[in-house]
């Protein structure tokens, strides 16, 4: 290593912040460079809404319960940090998704990515839409194209292509689950850009997406499966990159209320020796940075770097708040058969929940075999006031909606349930375009000063990986070529 250690200064200590310090050292170290790393994380422990109970032989996620295979990012750093052998796949007997359609659920034909059908028998098939609403569906293959690259919401491809019924009674429950959003409202180029470009390839999204497009699918051992965990649960990997990042500063309880440039220092990288930024703790703290990679939510970064640049791309992501709702039970006392990992709740619909996953048969290694673990979501875009019900009244509704749907009238052996308040961003329409525009912006008037997460480039935590992995392996890159910078008195 040559040089005096570089100070990176890491705010936020989620998922993102320990994948950009374990990246960080990692890429800096290739390239010559000595970081010397702080992460600073508001919330008494790191890993952000990662978190893993066990309790009574149970697995419990109170946040994200898995991730998707296809997404390598989270595969690749399990087994950098040696914990592949700990990946588990779902149970390849409960394929099945239902989806909830006035009061009754129906098996999610085979086949369907977001509502559009790879395969038209089981589709033309399904009762989830009636027979006018596939006829409209058909229409995907008549209808002229929309030729522009021009960002447009995801509901309105899907409403344009395939009607209404499509989007409302199959598009918008499937990703309920993980933009929490409006799909009418919600970036096409931010979330699923491949569709755009089916429509303009093929001139339909059935015809593009019968040739081949199907979601790719990951070994793991020698099963299939679109979504994989860990057999101890999601926090084995907070655990593992704490553990190994022991040579770095974690410092929890305090977090960040303002970056400065320092009075003198250059604009240039290479402009000084000394750090170019300070910044301010809550505790009155000020930390030296050559480097600060920002990991919060979009509305906590806006605020720090608000004084430096235009924070528009970050004030116009919304966050809406949720809450999951675990619930044991006896398997004697569930009369469900159960054959599938759950069902997906319709907005239109009215029900409190807007999913259930059956996580005991989704997920083997996540109960004892005589009980039976239940999962509920709760809260989206528009309908997020059940969220912060007391325990007991929001417990009630769920199991309400669990007696009418499924049957269950037993009492729960426990209930756990965890609020995620302000966890699911909200992609407008062109929000790709407006981020790149941010970026840039930093990178004239901050360099070294970087800013990604959940709110910018992709929710899932692969994607918060691969964001961190590419910043720092771009950062220390640039870093490389540039030339050793001048001893200068400050």
């Amino acid at each position: 290593m040559s040089g005096s250690p570089r100070k990176v200064v890491i705010i936020g200590g989620g998922l993102s912040g320990l994948s950009a310090a374990y990246y960080v050292r990692k890429f800096y170290r290739e390239a010559g460079i000595q970081p010397e790393i702080i992460l600073i994380e508001k919330d008494k422990c790191l890993g952000g809404k990662i978190e893993t109970l066990h309790r009574d032989g149970f697995v419990i996620e109170k946040g994200p319960d898995s991730f998707l295979a296809r997404k390598t990012a989270m595969v690749d750093l399990a087994r950098e940090l040696e914990l592949d052998h700990e990946l588990v796949t779902t149970n390849p007997n409960a394929k099945k998704t239902y989806i909830l359609q006035r009061g009754k659920l129906h098996p999610m034909p085979a086949g369907l990515v977001l509502g559009i059908p790879t395969e038209l028998r089981p589709f033309l098939k399904s009762g989830l839409v009636s027979f006018g609403g596939k006829m409209r569906a058909m229409m995907d293959f008549v209808l002229p194209p929309r030729r522009s690259s021009e960002d447009e919401s995801l509901g309105d491809l899907i409403e344009r292509r395939l009607g209404t019924e499509v989007l409302e009674n199959m598009t918008e429950p499937l990703l309920a689950g993980i933009y929490a959003g409006d799909m009418r409202k919600i970036s096409l180029q931010a979330t699923f850009p491949q569709f755009g470009e089916v429509e303009r390839q093929y001139g339909s999204l059935i015809r593009g997406m019968t040739t081949g497009r199907k979601p790719a699918e990951t070994h793991t051992g020698t099963k299939k499966s679109a979504f994989l965990t860990f057999r101890q649960g999601l926090q084995s990997l907070v655990h593992a990159l704490i553990h190994d990042l022991q040579d770095a500063q974690q410092r929890t309880g305090t977090g960040a209320v303002s970056i400065k440039v320092r009075s003198g220092a250059g604009i240039s990288v290479e402009a000084s020796a000394a750090p170019r930024y300070e910044v301010e703790l809550d505790n009155g703290e000020l930390l030296q940075a050559d480097d600060i990679y920002v990991t919060v939510q979009n509305f906590a970064a806006a605020e720090l770097l608000r004084p430096h640049v235009d924070v528009s791309a970050l004030d116009a992501v919304n966050y809406v708040s949720v809450a999951n709702v675990v619930m044991a039970f006896n398997k004697k006392d569930i009369v469900t058969e159960y054959d599938g990992s759950g069902f997906l709740v319709p907005r239109k619909e009215g029900r409190n929940i807007t999913a259930c996953t059956w996580t005991s048969t989704k997920w083997l290694h996540t109960s004892p075999d005589d009980k039976v673990l239940l999962r509920c979501y709760v809260g989206r875009s528009g309908d997020e006031q059940n969220v912060d019900l007391p325990d007991e009244a929001l417990a009630e509704l769920v199991r309400k909606d669990l007696k009418e749907i499924m049957g269950i009238t037993a009492a729960p052996l426990f209930t756990e349930i965890t609020r995620l308040r302000h966890s699911m961003p909200q992609y407008p329409v062109g929000h790709p375009g407006r981020i790149a525009g941010l970026r840039s912006e930093l990178e004239e008037k901050l360099p070294g000063v970087y800013a990604f997460g959940a709110g910018y480039d992709g929710i899932g935590m692969p994607d918060c990986i691969k964001q961190a992995k590419l910043t720092a392996e771009t950062a220390a890159a640039h870093l490389e070529k540039l030339p050793e910078p001048a001893a200068v008195t400050v």
